[in-house]
């Protein structure tokens, strides 16, 4: 039987890379004994950042790296015009690989993310089978694939909606509450996003980074609704997640502060790889971690006067965060708190003993890797998709916290040394424990041997074989 080789192509960014890298593992993971699927990653853009990622691919992954395309003119564009151009300008590079690939292997599948469907045209020149990965919620998805027709019905911005909007099987959102790269619908964004959800019905099949015991009713309605739409078929594989890798040279210290600290007794806040707060909202948070008096692991980075995304493309902080804590700050919680500065071993942070919470920005890899170790959330949005990740996650799945703001759309440090006690010592936190432990042991069952994951996933390589074979 021949082997059908798989061209797995991210988006530039973490988010995309990370579960893209972990869905390629899972498919030689489950084949390496009969060798019918072979796999190539293909990097778009600059990935100083995805080197770490790129060398904890097993051996039997290979991974092209394809020329970075200019796009210094699109310095200050937000993050998903960079991304779509990157891949836009690295198509006659991708063709160049797909010569290759076709003459040397089987090539039989693209799979690709929700902002690289321009190469399904490069696909399609080669005769290659169109995928999509989503690493979004389900319920993320769904509203992708209602985007065209909610363009088509309103004409204003969609903060100003009045009233709630209700998907199938899906929470009620307001038009403020969606993803913030459509908000302004005169953003060269709003209509490369459109664009990229139109083409989702060109694929063969969708995979979902979710799974069903996660998100039932979403998954169903879609599965349901699919012909309504022409939709092509929709797989959920989730949680594809990274599992810890050991190396790291800070590592030992943090974990070692964790190893000392009570079971359960540590908040863990961190922002993800893209994350800054301003000034006034980084301040307001350290003094209510403070009065909170409850023992936390902060992963700080140096706050921004622009955009929440400032980071997306460079994960360092630009100037010494430690620089903006609070006078006095590190002397008063000491002991109680340990300061990180940029970054963390998220996993083994959050499968320690003596984690009990996560302040998250709610971007889908770090809250899926929650739901994984079964740690319960107080949910920070900032850019993305996060807020409705957010709403879900408080209102659907019941097992995080939502801060208040205020009307300056700053949260204060009452109100969020308030949350922490709730989530840490108070009975309602006690809920969200024991129900994001109810979704650790879901998650298990999913991508366990006979799990709903692992049959999608068996499902759709077994499609691919056969394809591969004719």
């Amino acid at each position: 039987m021949e082997t059908a080789h798989i061209a797995i192509l991210p988006s530039p960014g973490m988010g995309h890379l990370i579960p893209l890298a972990e869905l390629a593992k899972q498919l030689i993971h489950h084949h390496h004994h009969h060798h019918h699927l072979s796999i190539t990653l293909i990097i778009a853009g600059t990935l100083a950042k995805s080197a770490e990622v790129l060398n904890n691919l097993p051996k039997s992954i290979n991974s092209v790296l394809l020329p970075p395309p200019n796009v210094d003119d699109l310095y200050d564009a937000m993050p998903l015009t960079r991304i779509s151009h990157t891949i836009t300008r690295s198509l006659p590079s991708l063709r160049e690989v797909f010569k290759v690939l076709s003459t040397t292997t089987r090539l039989t599948a693209l799979v690709v993310d929700q902002f690289g469907t321009d190469a399904f045209d490069v696909a399609k020149e080669f005769k290659v089978s169109p995928y999509i990965f989503c690493p979004t919620a389900a319920m993320v998805f769904s509203w992708t694939l209602y985007m065209p027709k909610l363009d088509e019905m309103h004409s204003g911005e969609y903060r100003e909606l009045i009233n709630p909007i209700k998907l199938p099987g899906c929470i009620a959102l307001q038009g403020k509450d969606l993803f913030l790269s459509i908000q302004d619908r005169k953003n060269e964004a709003y209509s490369l996003f459109l664009q990229h959800c139109k083409r989702f019905k060109l694929a063969e099949g969708i995979m979902l980074n979710s799974f069903i015991d996660l998100e039932p009713s979403t998954i169903n309605a879609i599965k349901e609704g699919k012909d309504d739409i022409n939709m092509p078929p929709v797989y959920p594989v989730g949680p594809l997640v990274q599992s810890g890798s050991k190396d790291g040279v800070d590592v030992s210290d943090c974990l070692k502060w964790l190893d000392d600290q009570p079971h359960g007794s540590v908040l863990f806040v961190s922002f993800g790889s893209g994350g800054a707060l301003s000034p006034e909202q980084f301040t307001e948070l350290a003094f209510g971690l403070e009065r909170s008096e409850q023992r936390f692991l902060w992963v700080v980075r140096s706050p921004t006067r622009k955009a929440s995304n400032a980071n997306f493309f460079d994960a360092q902080s630009v100037e010494d965060p430690f620089a903006f804590l609070p006078e006095g700050f590190l002397e008063r919680t000491k002991g109680m708190g340990l300061v990180l500065s940029s970054w963390a071993p998220q996993i083994q942070v959050l499968s320690h003993a003596s984690t009990g919470g996560f302040l998250t920005h709610c971007g889908w890899n770090s809250t899926l890797e929650s739901i994984v170790h079964g740690v319960p959330l107080i949910a920070w949005p900032l850019y993305a998709e996060q807020r409705m990740n957010a709403l879900m996650l408080v209102q659907d799945m019941k097992v995080a916290f939502l801060p208040k703001e205020g009307e300056d759309g700053i949260v204060r440090r009452e109100e969020i040394a308030a949350v922490v006690k709730c989530l840490m010592e108070g009975e309602e936190g006690m809920r969200k424990r024991k129900r994001m432990r109810e979704l650790k042991d879901a998650a298990a069952k999913a991508l366990s041997e006979d799990g709903s994951s692992t049959q999608s996933l068996l499902e759709l390589t077994h499609k691919w074989k056969t394809q591969a074979a004719v």
